[in-house]
């Protein structure tokens, strides 16, 4: 399991204009079974998004992001194995 962790590196009126292909780019991951969950981070200075997979896809669907594309953000992924998961997220996050 992955989390995609990026912090904005441009004003966020840039960021803003670029959120609708953001957005579908993540509904198109969903869709593709890559990712399980996203939100922005409070205050807005980037995101999180749940994913999973292996790491060099996982690497490489990063760079796809229109927000990475558009240099307004970097991101880092953070690969983990839970060791314990609340009932219900078992199937919701596992690959």
């Amino acid at each position: 399991m992955f989390i995609l962790s990026s912090t904005y590196t441009a004003p966020l009126e840039e960021v803003d204009a670029l959120r609708p292909a953001h957005i579908a780019w993540l509904k198109e991951q969903h869709v593709a079974g890559h990712f399980h969950g996203w939100g922005r981070k409070t205050p807005p200075t980037g995101g999180v998004i749940f994913a999973v997979g292996d790491r060099a896809a996982i690497e490489a669907l990063a760079q796809t992001d229109p927000y990475i594309k558009a240099g307004v953000a970097q991101a880092e992924i953070i690969e983990f194995t839970p060791a314990f998961l609340a009932p219900g997220l078992e199937e919701t996050l596992s690959a």
